[in-house]
């Protein structure tokens, strides 16, 4: 076969668009500044070096005719999903881990991501199941080092430190394991491409061949993804179209706790959370996040506020801060953190139209305390709340919680599930909670023992409360 010559081109770092030039905007998905320069081979080959399939006029060899099938003849069969015994991923997962899934997990360095995947390598093992840890980052000293301050091992857990893709293909048909984890698909790279590992095409085409291996040999893959400063997986947005779920690890790497969101799960929800706590021997699941997020809440201190939040059939209850103060510019400082700037200014002028508080010469900052970033409708009312009770320098009522969305016209309107969240503040201690008066009225007769709901309909009636 005759050698192919090389030359370049251009990849949108965003979707995969290849350009045979430079451009400044992608034409594909509309991104500015996302093309960079690789090398790529052409003609000679039945591969290109991008990943991509040559033409059907340069393909040798026998292709394999594709029988397609009537919906009538599939067969289902309901395979049972694998427990980790880890509730908290568990969960997000969609109730455990699906044969033949390809399961991508991002997050910032240091974040945990290889602790959580190692502990589910410990659990996984735990049941007799046959799992292979694919390091391409960490020797094989580096990880026994973190397996020992973790717990003990069984037998069924194989380590492997290589990234060569061809290496690694043939080493998961040798040992044929149910379970696997690339760490990190960043430094996987094929000898078929001569990009440097990384980059848009070596990690394009690490990934579609995990890909076939899950689905052609019924193997479950975990592969690590690093993000970039904008907080996506480093590589092609298509590499999130390419799995079956991605998952995404958050937190302050500096704080103890850590949240797992999915953000695309095609065996499950994508409303789902895990909340874990860093600890010295791994991560520890938070049961009740609700408790967590309260504890250090000041007592009599005005600004504050208990607010309950919903994530997928999770209800949290965390603090509402706001700090209102006299502004020394001309132009008055907003700041939000946790939560929607532009969310957080849209509320003030609600404030100020509808319930004539002058907060144009003030600074505010608004602060969900716990590290959460929430951006549910339900929060609204707690902001309000936060922010009058500041600025007015009176403290809400302790054992108060709040929860409901404002409009631009100052009415306080209903959110969904609102049973579950009166429960969870009732479970917590909290006897009174203010809610929009609609759910109030549909929850008559149906309350917990010791908690008095107060329904609103505007945020004049909920400022009245302070």
């Amino acid at each position: 076969m005759a050698k192919g010559k090389a030359a370049s081109a251009f990849f949108c770092q965003s979707c995969g668009y290849e350009s045979a030039k430079w451009m400044g905007q992608c034409p594909a998905c509309r991104e500015w500044n996302s093309f960079v320069e690789e090398r790529v081979v052409t003609g000679g080959s039945g591969r290109s070096t991008n990943g991509r399939s040559a033409q059907a006029g340069r393909m040798t060899g026998t292709v394999q005719t594709a029988h397609p099938m009537p919906l009538s003849e599939i067969s289902m069969q309901q395979s049972e999903r694998v427990l980790t015994h880890i509730g908290e991923l568990d969960r997000v997962l969609g109730g455990g881990i699906v044969s033949g899934s390809l399961v991508l997990v991002g997050g910032d360095p240091g974040i945990g991501k290889s602790t959580l995947l190692l502990q589910a390598c410990r659990e996984l093992a735990a049941q007799s199941l046959s799992v292979l840890y694919i390091s391409g980052e960490e020797s094989l000293q580096q990880i026994k080092l973190r397996a020992m301050r973790i717990g003990e091992f069984a037998d069924g857990l194989k380590l492997l430190c290589e990234t060569n893709l061809e290496a690694i293909e043939q080493a998961i048909r040798d040992t044929n394991p149910q379970i696997v984890v690339i760490d990190s698909i960043q430094t996987m790279y094929s000898e078929q491409v001569s990009s440097a590992p990384g980059s848009v095409s070596q990690v394009r085409e690490s990934t579609n061949i995990f890909l076939q291996l899950a689905k052609g040999l019924g193997i479950s893959v975990f592969i690590v993804g690093h993000v970039t400063k904008e907080g996506t997986v480093a590589g092609p947005r298509v590499l999130e179209h390419m799995v079956d779920t991605v998952l995404y690890f958050e937190g302050d790497r500096h704080a103890s706790y850590r949240i797992l969101r999915g953000v695309k799960n095609r065996f499950g929800s994508t409303d789902e959370i895990g909340v874990f706590e860093m600890r010295r021997e791994g991560l520890a699941e938070v049961k009740n996040p609700s408790e967590y997020m309260l504890s250090g809440k000041p007592e009599g201190a005005s600004g504050s506020v208990a607010a309950c939040s919903l994530e997928g059939t999770r209800t949290i209850l965390l603090e509402v801060q706001a700090l209102v103060c006299q502004t020394s510019f001309g132009i008055p400082r907003r700041q939000a953190n946790g939560t929607d700037l532009n969310r957080v200014n849209l509320l003030m002028a609600v404030l100020e139209k509808r319930a004539g508080m002058q907060l144009s010469g003030c600074d505010a900052y608004v602060n969900l305390a716990g590290g959460m970033r929430i951006t549910e409708p339900a929060m609204d009312l707690g902001i309000v709340m936060a922010v009058a009770s500041s600025h007015k320098n009176r403290p809400i009522a302790e054992k108060t919680v709040v929860f409901g969305e404002v409009g631009l016209s100052g009415e306080v309107r209903a959110v969904s599930m609102a049973k579950q969240r009166v429960a969870e503040a009732a479970k917590l201690g909290f006897t009174v909670c203010i809610l929009p008066e609609a759910n109030r009225e549909a929850l008559k007769g149906d309350l917990p023992e010791g908690i008095r709901v107060v329904g609103v309909k505007s945020v004049a009636d909920a400022i009245a409360m302070i």
